[in-house]
């Protein structure tokens, strides 16, 4: 086990990371999905994130000099609750400082941001269904399983939809 999570230092990510965020989303593709991203959808695709505010923004935690982890947060408005569920999604923690408390650390600085952020509903996320080890973390932090079952239907031609010669992507 690495550094003490008390180490990390947790910021808003910038565009002088682009190139460790695509890095990081690209490896977490491959573990949790066996997906490979095109790199350069997937670099514009952190590029909006990190230029667009509204489409919401990502958290850095650095230990030992290195950005040892992310995730990102987008928002899902709720008529319901007037107010804005927080997704966590693209987490990625490096191997060598998984179980050191790195994730906690981010997560705990998100439950910071949305408790003082007006109209926060709430925080959600999704994890595959065979990702024990996720699941048991996000349970450790106060996280339940909802009972809303995840249905989606990919635009043409988008990652993992056949194109219009056949070719798969991702």
């Amino acid at each position: 086990m690495n550094a003490p999570a008390s180490a990390l230092g947790i910021r808003e990510a910038t565009q002088a990371d682009i190139d460790v965020l695509v890095q990081f989303n690209a490896a977490m593709a491959r573990e949790t999905e066996a997906k490979t991203l095109d790199p350069a959808v997937l670099k514009a695709g952190v590029a909006a994130v990190l230029a667009e505010p509204r489409r919401g923004f990502y958290l850095v935690a650095e230990q030992a000099g290195e950005i040892a982890a992310c995730l990102m947060i987008t928002y899902e408005w709720s008529d319901w609750r007037n107010g804005d569920w927080w997704w966590l999604q693209s987490v990625y923690v490096r191997p060598e400082h998984r179980r050191g408390g790195v994730f906690r650390a981010l997560y705990a600085q998100v439950e910071r941001r949305a408790a003082t952020s007006a109209g926060v509903a709430g925080l959600r996320l999704y994890v595959e269904r065979d990702n024990a080890s996720a699941q048991q973390t996000y349970a450790t932090l106060g996280m339940h399983e909802t009972h809303y079952r995840m249905y989606e239907k990919a635009a043409s031609g988008c990652l993992g939809e056949p194109t219009p010669s056949g070719v798969r992507h991702g």
